[in-house]
Parts: structure tokens; sequence; C-alpha cells
């Protein structure tokens, strides 16, 4: 038969250290300073993400004012403004990415 162990008082359950009864004021401002500089870093994301696709969607205004001249200049293309193409031919097979 086997013995149970011993407990002791470090054994014993409590809470100490998962609940905070007194907010100290300099750990609040702390929070706040990380909180400001997480903040500045998300909005230089978001401007630079934002940036990004600006620039993506002028170049695809170039790409298709440089496919509408030189189907122009083959003779293939009149200009209408309606039939525009405005986003790439989907396939049924869907999407593929490589990596």
């Amino acid at each position: 038969m086997m013995a149970k162990p011993r407990r002791g008082i470090q054994n014993i359950r409590s809470l100490t250290g998962r609940v905070q009864t007194v907010t100290l004021p300099h750990e609040v401002y702390l929070r706040i300073s990380h909180l400001e500089m997480e903040k500045a870093r998300k909005t230089r994301e978001s401007e630079k993400a934002q940036q990004l696709v600006a620039d993506i969607d002028a170049r695809l205004k170039e790409i298709e004012a440089e496919k509408d001249s030189l189907l122009r200049g083959v003779g293939e293309r009149e200009v209408d403004p309606h039939q525009v193409c405005r986003g790439p031919l989907r396939s049924s097979r869907g999407l593929k990415i490589k990596y």
C-alpha cells in the first residue's frame, strides 16, 4: 500500500499574484506608453499598406493604357469605354498560387 505524500503549507493553493488589488500609477503610465507605441507602429503599417494598394492600382492603370495603345497600334481594338477590362479573366479551375 502506497502512503499519501505529505502536504505542507507550500502545497496550499492561493490567488497570490493572480489578482492585483492595487493598481500602481507608474504601471498604468507604462501600459499607456506601450499602447501608444503599438498604435504608432500600426498607424505606420496601415499607411504603408494604403500606399502599396495605391501604387498597385496606378500600375494596373498604366498596364491597361499601354495594352490599349499597343492594340490600337496594330489595329485590333477600337477604344470603347464600356468594354474596358476591369480585372483579370477568371478560369474555371480556381486560383493557383505558387510559393
